[in-house]
């Protein structure tokens, strides 16, 4: 399983203080005293893989493999909102540096004001920034609307638009059209090196790596980063002898340079220095500062030929300066307490401390497809992703599954359409339960399907007087919602309210689980009463809207039926509910999830010793306990104490022990060498050849998986979603 927040990259975090102090010589120019060609290779060429390099660590991280793009909406709004305070802060320290320049005069005219802040930074290196927040967002856009090919052209064109208007603007200016273009582009913006133009290609490609399996050998990194950077350099050295270049930080060979420099760095494992991440960070916000000290300085002391004419001394009293500013600036920030910083800041991705749930995406998506081999020609899946999606999160759920096709949803509460609207969810989504008509605005605002439950609510929501989407639910022996399938004028006239667009007509089926005699013939029966109705709505002239009747169970005992949706809920995560596997149609099911934890406590106990609250077991015999830091608030029901539960380690199936805590629980592992703190221990899922499935734990807690699983905490137990 590829999880970039279980390894750590030394490479990457030694390479962002090399880069910081690249970007410190772009600043200096180092070799000018010198020769300055040199220093244009070291300067405009060699330095030039700096800022695209963090911008790939920023969107490694950020928009890694782990977790689905769209849950990671809210590390996206946490990352540009620690950038944008980070740019606020910023802006204040050197405004008395643009007081001094008179670059603020200039702000009095608001479209100049707007494009520093926005393109150009209020000061020369604070570009950065706003570019870093742009092109973050822009590619958080792409992955989640765009396949991975569009994406990278979308990017790609980007990235040539703004190629033509830096190095190769020599070419675009003495083209008419294409000069007229970048003069008007210039005045948005003074560079196209900027977050529209330049960083989107760079967050992708980092993301790219982020979501790659497999690396390539550091021979073939190597040589592909020789090459590469032999031709930037070419590149760079003939566009800068034909005078073509406006400015000079995008180059074609960039691209394969920085790819080949990034590979090679994530070979580089070891263990993840956060210092350096704080210092790359600060050398870079600090130095400019430190340039106008270090001249203020020479020019005070009279040594301007040693610290300013000499150009490698002047660069290093400045790399140095910026390093004991950065160095103490970086103690303040590690003093601070919930405080983090990197030169990406991007938030950690989180860890596997305590107790989580891994969600299987690959075997999500063989659960819809053996679901769709065996529907009916023209029935769609309609997803069921109420409750958190039964616990396997509802947001990166429905995100995958748009991915791979899937354009019907269903949530039981408004509230639940709104959060998946709210995250970029397209399609259709269904309200399955009840809504009262003061929420009539979110619904058409939210453009969700709300299901009518009979007549009168019909009326209420028409009377909000704008068009909204319905489903009507028809009671065909169930008896919870619905219109009764004996009132066919009633549900004539829901269809006849103005204001309420009819999408859909559907039941719910009460026994489609049972094999029994008697519930076949019931679930029959529901079958009559509901296309019965559907009969004398045809035959007064009404429209009939797509039918639903099948869930889960449904459509495996009757697979058959002729509908336009099959809502699919516990199933379609790889789960019946419960250990009861005779339905008509059997299909491959894969479970989506696992339930995991750790020991966090390895204890021997003698003869006559209790174990946990109660004193319920008391030891037979010297044993090893095992305290595992998981309990009934995660949602491991209290129900499986006493020995009614099993967990698994090293391999190993042992018992619990007496009663389960809210955040705990203790196992037998007597049996099991070696055992120590730190170890997983599997609740539901797979650890060698033995499991235990979410059926077997249901059963053992008298329920059923439905209810298990959707009671998985949301805000303790980490999601973490991968691909095989």
């Amino acid at each position: 399983m590829t999880d970039t927040g279980r390894r750590e990259y030394a490479g990457i975090d030694y390479f962002r203080l090399i880069s910081a102090f690249l970007v410190v010589a772009i600043h200096t120019s180092p070799l000018t005293s010198f020769s300055l060609t040199a220093d244009f290779i070291l300067t405009r060429v060699v330095a030039r893989v700096a800022v695209p390099f963090f911008f790939m660590v920023s969107s490694f991280f950020l928009f890694s493999k782990k977790e689905e793009v769209c849950e990671q909406s809210g590390r996206l709004m946490a990352f540009v909102k620690k950038t944008a305070e980070l740019y606020g802060i910023t802006i204040l320290l050197y405004l008395p540096l643009n007081i001094y320049t008179g670059t603020i005069k200039e702000w009095r005219h608001l479209p100049n004001l707007l494009k520093d802040i926005v393109f150009d930074g209020t000061f020369y290196h604070l570009w950065y920034l706003p570019a870093a927040i742009l092109g973050a967002c822009i590619t958080w856009l792409l992955i989640k609307r765009r396949t991975a090919g569009q994406a990278f052209g979308i990017s790609m064109v980007l990235y040539l638009i703004g190629l033509f208007g830096d190095s190769y603007y020599g070419i675009s200016e003495k083209i008419p059209f294409l000069k007229a273009f970048y003069q008007g582009l210039f005045r948005i913006s003074d560079y196209t090196r900027n977050g529209l133009f330049f960083a989107p290609i760079f967050f992708l490609l980092g993301t790219f790596l982020a979501r790659k399996r497999k690396r390539l050998p550091l021979r073939t990194c190597l040589s592909g980063l020789a090459v590469s950077f032999g031709l930037l350099l070419i590149e760079a050295l003939l566009l800068y002898k034909l005078h073509v270049q406006r400015h000079d930080s995008m180059y074609f060979m960039l691209l394969p340079c920085i790819f080949f420099l990034f590979q090679s760095l994530l070979l580089w494992e070891g263990k993840s220095h956060s210092y350096l991440r704080n210092l790359s960070m600060f050398i870079y916000l600090i130095h400019p500062a430190i340039i106008v000290a270090v001249r203020g300085l020479a020019k005070a002391a009279g040594m301007q030929k040693l610290l300013i004419d000499n150009s490698i001394l002047h660069y290093i009293a400045v790399a140095i300066g910026s390093l004991a500013a950065a160095a103490v600036l970086s103690l303040f920030v590690r003093r601070k307490p919930g405080r983090t910083a990197g030169a990406d800041h991007t938030a950690s991705i989180g860890s596997r401390d305590r107790a989580w749930a891994e969600i299987n995406r690959t075997n999500l998506n063989h659960n819809v497809k053996a679901f769709q081999k065996v529907l009916p020609a023209g029935c769609e899946i309609m997803a069921v992703v109420k409750a958190n999606a039964y616990g396997h999160g509802v947001v990166p759920v429905a995100a995958y599954l748009s991915r791979i096709g899937i354009h019907a949803f269903a949530v039981a509460t408004i509230d639940e359409g709104i959060q998946l609207r709210k995250e970029g969810i397209k399609g259709e989504i269904l309200i399955l339960g009840y809504t009262p008509a003061v929420r009539a605005a979110a619904l058409f605002h939210y453009r969700l399907s709300q299901t009518v439950v009979n007549l009168e609510h019909a009326k209420e929501l028409n009377r909000y007087g704008r068009p909204i989407q319905v489903h009507i639910k028809v009671n065909t022996g169930m008896n919870r919602l619905g219109e009764s399938y004996r009132h066919a004028s009633e549900v004539e006239s829901i269809f006849a309210c103005k204001n309420l667009k009819v999408l859909g007509i559907f039941t719910h089926l009460s026994a489609s689980d049972s094999q029994e005699e008697s519930d076949v013939a019931f679930t029959k029966q529901q079958f009559q009463n509901f296309y019965g109705l559907i009969g004398r709505l045809k035959a007064k002239h009404i429209p009939i809207p797509p039918t639903h009747i099948q869930s889960s169970y449904g459509v495996l005992n009757y697979p058959e039926l002729k509908c336009s949706y099959a809502r699919i809920g516990i199933a379609l995560y790889g789960v019946l509910s419960t250990t009861e596997k005779n339905t008509k149609c059997s299909l491959d099911l894969r479970p989506v999830l696992e339930l995991k934890s750790r020991v966090v406590l390895v204890r021997t106990i003698a003869a006559g010793e209790s174990v946990s609250y109660s004193r319920s077991f008391i030891a037979q015999r010297e044993m090893k306990i095992a305290v595992i830091s998981i309990g009934y608030a995660d949602g491991f029901p209290r129900s499986l104490s006493e020995g009614k539960s099993h967990v698994l380690i090293r391999g190993h199936r042992v018992p619990v022990l007496g009663r389960i805590c809210m955040d705990q629980l203790v196992a037998d592992v007597t049996g099991i060498p070696d055992i120590m703190r730190g170890d997983i221990a599997t609740l539901i899922g797979k650890d060698g050849s033995e499991e235990i499935t979410a059926e077997q734990v249901a059963c053992s807690a008298g329920t059923i998986t439905n209810e298990l699983l959707s009671r998985l905490s949301d805000s303790r137990l980490k999601r973490v979603f991968y691909d095989l």
